[in-house]
């Protein structure tokens, strides 16, 4: 084996007094070698971005390394002073970060940001800068290169802004790039392209990778080495294939268990007669007008049609901008209905007034994608389930009875009735926003993308309490999402929707086996990791 670039030894970085535990990185030991790609797998807090951040000289000045060594090609990092990190830090050792809006400058061009890179460090001439910008751009797969280097990160997709974060990281050509989840909030096929880019460019320039995800799946496609860490402590490592295979430590198997697969199971509704019936719906925005600019118009929901059985989950999947979430609006009435039908239990709601909607707002509730910004930070959760039956008549006796039970049902205790949003994690505050959904008693839940931006593990618990209630309470849901593996698991039937318009729906195992369209192959084969059956691994 090659000797290695980076070696970290013993590593201990302590967390702030009154937290959880004392450490945040305990003894954590590995290493790196020219040419590969080490996939550090693990739950949020489980200390893969400590590490990185330690490596990197970027933790803030109340989670310092304690203790241990990291030896960047013979180098100690940890003893060196803050001017000497920047000497290599983005020219020898770069970092692509997980969230590239809140990383890239919004108010600098992202040919600014590029070039920033090489001034920061001397190198190349401003001419050289320009055409390096160029040749950057290109290498990443962006389109006109020369026309996108004048955009602000604002007006790029979340793929194209992560391409421009892995240009920055490789524009002096480091020996070792650092990923932090690049991919976690990404579409199938987006993510694929960029895993096959990160992996196309290790091979041609010999970099080492160091790959940071919760994601087994990407594990699987792209990893040499795996290191699985777990509450600050590194509880297993070695070859991907004897990981992802054969795993020997308890939390390994966790994970590898919690891994959804894509082989679809057969689920029938016992409901013959449908609870939501959606009829040649159609939603058009207006994206740009005005006395210079060409109004532009876009067929979010083009002509959908579909049913919804109690009892029964009914997926819609694809990718960002295919209009599933304006959908799911429509279907609560977020955003007005501009033509089609949405029968539930048989009246036509579509088209209702605001006032003679309000009795069907109860029956039909939505669990958000993100938990962080859809829940009060200045209410606490009591008061947060509570809003809606208060304002549907229900005496505060009965709203905060009913509150504290569905907190006990939703796996918090009582107690968290008194507890303000931010104290939770984001797996129990998606399970606060269910409970908010259940206290109005629907007999429709939409959730769109309720589990997207969870751990693997809470995942699991947060779709097995969806399953579980459903079952309690014969629920109907819609579940928006662009997680194929998420929907095999629970689906009954699904919808795959692509520019506006369903362009297939059936059983989940039809349309795994044997899909018919096009668009539907090319997600299912974007799938990371998908020769990898998870289901397959022997855990006991």
């Amino acid at each position: 084996m090659n000797e290695a670039l980076l070696e970290v030894r013993d590593l201990c970085v302590a967390l702030p007094s009154g937290a959880d535990r004392p450490f945040a990185v305990k003894n954590v030991s590995f290493s790196l070698a020219p040419g590969e790609i080490l996939c550090i797998v693990g739950e949020s807090g489980s200390g893969k971005s400590v590490s990185a951040n330690a490596i990197m000289g970027l933790l803030p000045d109340a989670m310092k390394p304690k203790a241990g060594s990291i030896l960047f090609k013979g180098s100690e990092l940890l003893k060196q002073t803050e001017e000497q990190r920047l000497s290599w830090r983005g020219k020898d050792i770069g970092m692509i970060f997980q969230e590239p809006m809140s990383a890239l400058n919004p108010i600098m061009q992202v040919g600014e940001q590029i070039a920033e890179v090489m001034a920061v460090h001397g190198t190349h001439s401003d001419k050289a800068r320009h055409a390096r910008v160029l040749e950057l751009l290109a290498f990443v797969g962006l389109p006109d290169p020369e026309r996108l280097r004048h955009s602000y990160p604002f007006r790029l997709s979340g793929g194209q802004r992560q391409r421009v974060m892995i240009a920055m990281a490789l524009a002096l050509e480091p020996a070792i790039v650092i990923a932090d989840e690049p991919t976690t909030a990404l579409d199938v096929t987006t993510q694929a392209q960029i895993l096959a880019l990160i992996k196309s460019i290790q091979r041609a320039m010999g970099m080492g990778v160091i790959f940071i995800t919760h994601d087994f799946g990407v594990v699987a496609e792209i990893a040499d080495r795996v290191a699985v860490m777990e509450k600050g402590i590194l509880v297993e490592q070695g070859q991907a294939q004897q990981v992802l295979n054969q795993p020997q430590h308890p939390y390994t198997r966790r994970l590898i268990a919690a891994v959804p697969h894509l082989r679809a199971e057969e689920r029938r509704s016992d409901q013959d007669v449908p609870l939501l019936q959606v009829k040649n719906l159609q939603k058009t925005y207006t994206l740009a007008s005005g006395l210079f600019v060409k109004k532009r118009t876009l067929q979010a929901v083009n002509n959908v049609s579909f049913d919804v059985h109690r009892g029964e989950t009914f997926g819609i999947v694809g990718e960002s901008g295919s209009g599933k979430s304006t959908l799911g609006k429509c279907l609560v009435r977020l955003t007005a209905v501009e033509g089609g039908s949405l029968l539930f239990n048989g009246e036509d709601i579509a088209q209702l007034h605001e006032n003679q909607f309000r009795p069907y707002r109860k029956k039909i509730q939505m669990i958000f994608q993100d938990p962080f910004a859809s829940l009060n930070p200045r209410h606490k959760t009591g008061r947060i389930i509570m809003d809606g039956p208060l304002a549907n008549g229900v005496s505060a006796a009965k709203a905060e009875k009913k509150a504290r039970e569905l907190l006990e049902l939703v796996g918090l205790q009582s107690a968290a009735f008194d507890r303000y949003p931010n104290e939770f994690s984001g797996g129990q505050r998606q399970r606060i926003g269910i409970a908010r959904a259940l206290a109005m008693e629907p007999e429709l839940l939409v959730a769109d993308e309720s589990v997207s931006a969870l751990d693997v593990s809470v995942q699991a618990q947060v779709l097995a309490l969806l399953a579980d209630l459903q079952r309690q309470f014969n629920l109907a849901i819609v579940f928006i999402t662009h997680d194929l593996r998420v929907a095999a698991q629970i689906c009954h039937r699904l919808a795959v929707m692509h520019q506006g318009a369903i362009v297939e729906q059936g059983a989940p195992a039809q349309i795994f086996d044997a899909p018919q369209h096009p668009y539907t192959q090319q997600l299912i084969d974007a799938v990371p990791g998908k020769a990898w059956d998870s289901s397959a691994v022997v855990l006991s």
